[in-house]
């Protein structure tokens, strides 16, 4: 097959190419020419408005619910909520039933995967069952795909296991990512506790848990010598901590979600449960913490924590709810909306996931493969449920304004355009 890109302008800095209008042919999924004009016949001929081109996005942080909760999600619908939003890879959690904890776990959302449009890989529990008590087949489940290692959304709580899984992976270069929170402060806890969560009448969760656990992991990380990814990183004393560590020469990377770059503790005063998250929202200032670290490239990656809840699990009390929404559609629009500058978008989710958790790099070169996401970086618009592709409609931003509008992905031969 075919595909033309015509006056795209090429996003992706340390390119000769950056910033510059060009066409781009595609054949059998190799790029196998830039220039100013091509005029070739191909299958397909993409043109629009603002069009811009990049290295494809990776999300490291997605739960596709698939197998054992696919009522939520599968690993169909997950792939194109990803498309969606502009991702050509993402890594999906191990919390489904059964947990990806061996081998045939991890060999299975790999062949599942194989014929959709975005590359899936898993993470593999770091213990078994994602229960933080025994280590999971973990060397297996590297030999058979998996890219990274977490208990997801249960963070390993045991600083005993958590250790010996950092050394584990050593032997094989391996990245432990962990939600840094600490369970057993405010283990009740509904939202961030503050002054909004006092006001409203909910236990909270206080951001201690989070900040204890980050210094505890970089201290475990940097006695096994082994990588650390934290995620979902809502405070600013824990991005501090992990500044402080990096410059001491231990491997810590984190990431944080675009809802904490968007949202504040303060939005919760109606008591919405698709802002129930976890870790919670944070107050303002904490928020704005979080972009200044990110403009001073503090902040490794921007992680979707794509979570699909159903429609029972949200439409309730605010206490019996489900944690999380879905992001994958939204991440763009909202870090755009933000300030995120393109360029540094690129890094974000494109440049260091791959880095960190050693994906292949992606370039638009000649002779590369195609690994392209096409968006319009300045576009305006109402983010409504049409516009949603996941199985579930779990998102607080809709009806919101966002910014930077995603057109589709081209990932080898395969193609997923939206109208």
């Amino acid at each position: 097959m075919i595909i033309l890109i015509r006056k795209a302008v090429i996003t992706q800095p340390g390119s000769a190419f950056n910033g510059q209008k060009k066409d781009i042919l595609i054949a059998d999924g190799v790029i196998t020419r830039i220039a100013g004009n091509i005029d070739e016949k191909a299958d397909t001929v993409i043109e629009r408005p603002g069009l811009h081109v990049s290295p494809g996005w990776v999300d490291i942080f997605t739960h596709c619910c698939d197998p054992g909760f696919e009522h939520k999600e599968t690993l169909q619908t997950g792939a194109r909520a990803a498309a969606s939003g502009g991702y050509t890879h993402i890594l999906v959690l191990p919390n489904t039933n059964p947990v990806i904890h061996s081998k045939s776990q991890v060999e299975y959302i790999k062949e599942k995967s194989r014929p959709l449009p975005v590359n899936i890989h898993p993470i593999g529990a770091v213990s078994r069952n994602a229960e933080g008590k025994d280590l999971a087949e973990m060397y297996d489940m590297f030999d058979s795909g998996a890219v990274a290692f977490s208990d997801g959304l249960n963070p390993v709580q045991s600083a005993g296991i958590l250790l010996k899984a950092l050394q584990y992976v050593k032997a094989f270069e391996g990245v432990i990512i962990q939600i840094p929170q600490d369970k057993s402060i405010g283990a009740f806890g509904l939202m961030n506790e503050g002054i909004v969560s006092t006001r409203l009448g909910l236990p909270g969760k206080p951001v201690i848990a989070e900040e204890m656990m980050v210094a505890r992991d970089i201290e475990l990380a940097a006695y096994a010598g082994s990588k650390l990814h934290f995620t979902g990183v809502s405070s600013k004393r824990s991005v501090e901590q992990v500044v402080n560590a990096r410059e001491k020469g231990i491997a810590i990377s984190c990431s944080v979600t675009p809802y904490h770059l968007f949202f504040s503790d303060e939005d919760l005063v109606n008591y919405d449960t698709n802002l129930k998250v976890n870790p919670p929202l944070r107050n303002p200032e904490n928020r704005e913490a979080l972009l200044e670290a990110l403009h001073k490239g503090w902040i490794d990656c921007i992680a979707s924590h794509h979570l699909p809840q159903d429609w029972d699990s949200k439409t309730c009390e605010f206490e019996y709810a489900g944690y999380g929404m879905i992001g994958l559609e939204t991440a763009f629009g909202i870090a755009r909306k933000v300030g995120v500058d393109t360029e540094r978008w690129i890094m974000l989710s494109s440049e260091n996931p791959r880095k960190i958790f050693g994906l292949p790099p992606a370039s638009i070169l000649e002779g590369q493969p195609a690994d392209i996401t096409l968006f319009d970086p300045d576009k305006e618009y109402f983010f409504d449920e049409k516009q949603i592709y996941s199985r579930s409609g779990n998102s607080p931003v809709i009806g919101k304004e966002l910014k930077g509008q995603v057109f589709g992905i081209i990932n080898g031969e395969k193609v997923f355009l939206k109208n």
